[in-house]
């Protein structure tokens, strides 16, 4: 469930009351919505994206995620941070050094996510097939006449 700030509409050259309280609506999304639209804006940065590769090797230290990157340490922290904020990533202390590591769980809602899309998509792919067979097999017949 996400809460949205809740408009009222007004009546043209009507203003709008603004003394009450800000009131909220909730409203629920269908089967993994919300967190989709968290996950994939984390993901549309290519230095995320990049940092998410890498972790899919194997947990990391902030100190070796920086390597490779050509911006500043806080640079990628911040990007660390959006990606733990997101679930995506996750942090734990191995005495001074923070070590980062690619929360399955979340990839595998991104995996089930893509799943459904492909199926749905192979599905629609699958019956163009058989439309275009049978647009080449009419046009094979006409210009056949036996």
């Amino acid at each position: 469930m996400r809460n949205v700030p809740h408009r009222s509409p007004t009546a043209v050259g009507e203003t709008p009351d603004r003394s009450h309280a800000k009131r909220t609506l909730t409203v629920t999304y269908p089967f993994g919505y919300e967190w989709c639209m968290s996950t994939w804006e984390a993901l549309v940065d290519p230095t995320r994206r990049a940092i998410v590769t890498r972790l899919a090797a194997g947990d990391l230290p902030a100190g070796e995620i920086v390597d490779g990157f050509a911006i500043s340490r806080p640079g990628v922290s911040r990007h660390l941070r959006v990606l733990r904020e997101a679930g995506l990533v996750a942090a734990h202390r191995d005495g001074t050094r923070q070590i980062y590591s690619l929360d399955r769980a979340a990839t595998a809602e991104v995996e089930e996510w893509a799943a459904q899309v492909r199926r749905s998509w192979e599905q629609r792919l699958d019956s163009l097939d058989t439309e275009i067979t049978r647009g080449k097999r009419a046009r094979r017949t006409k210009g056949n006449p036996s």
